[in-house]
């Protein structure tokens, strides 16, 4: 389950390290001379195993990163600065600029996606093509909320002419499994709603943002955007603590939230954009077309390892299927080809956590220890940098794999005679993102249908969880999310409704006519964006 170098694509292969020496902070690329770290790749590039050295990134410390606040806080200058200021249609121009410039660096990302957090090939290539996509339709989506704000509305007596605005200043954190795409779904939006931001890339999936950041640089007014690295505690915490920082947008884990939440001063007048952990159920029905479950089943727990917050971490199976669903289950999860991101067909592929694999296995050892038994001949064989998916069943509550999100390449399959066990069981639960339900009867269907909907935020009918299409909302309840993110609810989760009111009389209404002869407020206009 190793690879060797010769095995490699020429086009795949390190051939210069991406020793990144600049960091982006006020319009300029800044060099560093300072501490750096070195960054790895669980997958090896010798017959031996050995992780790949892939480059280095600078090692920022509290100084550096009060610069970047200072910088933002600067461009954002109380609301007068340039960016929040600024025309829709200039602020779309610079997007458009940058989406530009990001198109020729597809192969680079896509590279790096791979050896850094070893994406698949297919998926690295879907990832960067679907952040590009997210990009055009949060412009068009802004278009379309800048037109329908292009008027006034009267209500007793008072005119208003209503928008949205921008604010403050976004300290935007990602996540590693979607270190492109779900970190830009904070920051595009954040931005091009005029806010100004403090970026810094997840641990891995970090290099990745390197053939990116002289697009940033060229595309955006000085200090807008502010990139920096280093480690969360050295260089988040200060910029919390400044009470500087207006929203935190951030995806991961809700005690790293939590924390930063806590470093701020005033954490009422803090706005969060969260999406934090999950633990997705599936529920398998007796009326459920077999074939279909399993696929999605298969789909929902092993696309990228299972490490996607969307992942079916948990699947309920009535009794009445469990045995049947098992033994094709299984045997389907065996066939499952392991290898190399770019090696073809490899649907499980290394974990880019050097100690994820000795995770798991404590999740397995404590499950076998209470009753569970490992049902697929594969499970649980282990290499270097991969631990092959173990199908657990029977799985009880009292069990780590239960309790715990376990992202990462671990199944539990939980028996249920009573649908009540199961909706018990999220009621319960400190997460409610999504849940698949799988089934055709109508009369069964409906009811489970309107109470999980008061359990989870999205209920994916014979389908497998997911966040796309990016258009319709992604969210959850409890511990999974705070506000809402897609194209639409992205750009209102950074912004907040603000307006000028008059009076209606001669004397307001001659000045509001001449504010917009005048086009001189680049507020108050009507100007139509076509």
């Amino acid at each position: 389950m190793t690879s060797t170098f010769t095995d490699i694509p020429e086009q795949f292969q390190i051939k210069n390290l991406v020793n990144q020496d600049t960091y982006l902070v006020d319009g300029g690329l800044i060099p560093w001379r300072g501490e750096t770290s070195n960054v790895y790749s669980t997958i090896s590039s010798t017959e031996d195993y050995k992780p790949t050295l892939l480059g280095s990134i600078p090692t920022l410390g509290k100084k550096e990163a009060i610069k970047a606040l200072d910088a933002a806080v600067t461009a954002y200058n109380k609301g007068q600065g340039l960016w929040p200021t600024m025309k829709v249609v200039d602020r779309i121009a610079c997007m458009e600029k940058f989406v530009e410039q990001m198109k020729t660096k597809r192969a680079e990302v896509v590279k790096l996606l791979m050896w850094e957090i070893g994406k698949n090939l297919p998926d690295s290539e879907k990832e960067f093509d679907r952040t590009v996509e997210y990009i055009y339709d949060t412009i068009e989506d802004y278009k379309q909320m800048d037109r329908d704000s292009a008027k006034f509305v009267k209500s007793s007596g008072v005119y208003a002419h209503i928008r949205r605005g921008p604010l403050g200043v976004v300290l935007c954190l990602g996540p590693y499994n979607y270190p492109l795409n779900e970190t830009f779904a904070l920051l595009i939006p954040a931005l091009i709603m005029g806010n100004t931001a403090i970026f810094k890339p997840a641990k891995h999936g970090v290099l990745l943002i390197s053939p990116l950041l002289e697009a940033f640089r060229d595309s955006f007014p000085k200090g807008v955007v502010n990139i920096i690295y280093g480690r969360g505690r050295t260089v988040a915490a200060p910029i919390m603590q400044s009470g500087k920082v207006d929203v935190l947008a951030l995806i991961g884990n809700s005690k790293s939230a939590n924390a930063l939440q806590n470093q701020h001063p005033k954490s009422n007048r803090l706005r969060l954009v969260l999406g934090l952990e999950a633990k997705n159920p599936a529920i398998v029905l007796p009326d459920a077309d077999l074939d279909l479950a399993i696929d999605e089943c298969i789909a929902g727990t092993t696309s990228f390892n299972g490490q996607r917050c969307t992942a079916l971490k948990v699947l309920y199976v009535h009794s009445d299927i469990l045995d049947e669903f098992n033994k094709r289950f299984a045997a389907k999860i065996d066939a499952l080809k392991f290898g190399n991101p770019w090696v073809d067909g490899a649907k499980l592929t290394p974990l880019p956590e050097p100690d994820k694999p000795a995770y798991i296995q404590d999740l397995i050892d404590d499950a076998t220890e209470k009753g569970a038994k490992v049902i697929n001949e594969k499970g649980g064989e282990t290499t270097e940098n991969y631990i092959f998916p173990a199908v657990l069943y029977p799985v009880t509550k009292d069990m780590r794999v239960f309790q715990e999100e376990q992202f990462g390449p671990v199944i539990p399959i939980v028996p249920f005679s009573d649908i009540e066990e199961p909706l018990d069981d999220m009621a319960e639960s400190n997460y409610g993102q999504q849940v698949s339900l799988f089934g055709k009867d109508v009369n069964t269907l409906a009811p489970l249908i309107d109470t999980l909907v008061n359990l989870v935020c999205r209920v994916n009918l014979n389908s497998s969880c997911q966040r796309g299409p990016d258009v319709y909302p992604f969210t959850g309840r409890k511990d999974s999310a705070v506000a809402t993110l897609s194209v639409h609810d992205a750009l209102r989760s950074f912004s907040i409704r603000t307006f000028v009111a008059s009076k209606d009389n001669d004397y307001n209404n001659t000045i509001l006519k001449d504010l917009l002869d005048s086009r001189a407020s680049n507020f108050v206009n009507t100007d139509y964006i076509l």
